[in-house]
């Protein structure tokens, strides 16, 4: 959905040009990304999360090469960004001069319901405004009252818009469970959101994307986050396994930046780290460290 709407009919229909490229962005150097924006004169550079943290991960001396001066606008989409990766993307690839765009939508919104506008609100990683599609954190009772500044709920949307999706094929009735069943005349996304004091909201990921474990439901995306902020971490990803004593026991894939090595000191540094940030409740209890790359 992304690559139709971004890479072909919006820039198109504008009269923009587009560049594409077949395929992987790391071969076969890792600075293709930065290549092709030299080459091409690229202005808008677009893209998710992950593959700017794998290029983060290769080091600031393939973008610093390479002519990066026609880039007027960075853009971010797909999952929530970190923060290390947020700081990063404007200040190595962007040189301090390029705002980022980054947004929330579905392929049900039928379009950007929640953005960052760039240059004209607050500069923060994840944080959107609640644009004029009135988007609303509420409580996870699933009340309808809003939910307070710097605390959690489920994102909802308070009215129609032009882009909205009006049906699931062949099963109008589960569209409405889905969507409009949870709260009384809102959409509910899926996603949980966390609201600021001016009204900007953080995106936490999907809210059936958790692990429940000792009655404590945690988000996947709030854990992996705080993963990758360590300073040994490029990747992370967080998975719930059955515990004979939790119910559900946290497990933890990690992909380590290249100057660190696999190991139970590295491990324990971890569990520590994620203890310390979030929660003795988001434990890892077990983790499986991977180096950046395979040995050859």
């Amino acid at each position: 959905m992304t690559g139709r709407s971004y890479v072909v009919y919006g820039p198109l229909a504008l009269g923009a040009t587009t560049v594409m490229f077949e395929g992987t962005p790391n071969y076969p150097a890792p600075d293709r990304f930065w290549e092709v924006v030299e080459r091409f004169r690229v202005s808008m550079f677009y893209n998710a999360p992950t593959a700017i943290r794998a290029m983060r991960r290769e080091g600031r001396a393939w973008a610093e090469r390479r002519d990066l001066g026609s880039l007027r606008l960075l853009g971010t989409v797909g999952e929530p960004i970190n923060p290390k990766a947020w700081i990063w993307y404007p200040t190595v690839i962007g040189k301090n001069r390029c705002p980022i765009v980054d947004t929330w939508w579905q392929t049900e919104t039928g379009g950007i319901p929640h953005d960052s506008f760039g240059r004209y609100h607050p500069h923060q990683a994840g944080l959107g405004n609640p644009s004029f599609l009135r988007c609303r954190a509420h409580d996870h009772q699933k009340g309808r009252h809003p939910m307070p500044a710097q605390r959690g709920g489920y994102l909802v949307i308070k009215k129609p818009w032009p882009g909205i999706m009006p049906t699931v094929y062949g099963d109008h009735e589960r569209f409405w469970q889905m969507y409009f069943s949870q709260y009384q005349g809102l959409y509910f996304t899926g996603d949980g959101a966390r609201k600021d004091e001016d009204g900007y909201f953080g995106l936490m990921g999907r809210v059936d994307d958790v692990i429940n474990t000792s009655g404590h439901r945690l988000g996947t995306a709030e854990m992996e986050s705080t993963l990758v902020s360590h300073a040994a971490v490029t990747e992370a990803a967080v998975v719930g396994f059955p515990h004979n004593i939790k119910g559900e026991g946290i497990a933890a894939y990690v992909i380590l930046r290249d100057r660190y090595a696999p190991g139970p000191q590295l491990h324990m540094e971890l569990v520590s780290y994620v203890r310390r940030v979030i929660g003795p409740i988001a434990t890892p209890d077990n983790s499986r460290l991977r180096p950046a790359k395979p040995a050859v």
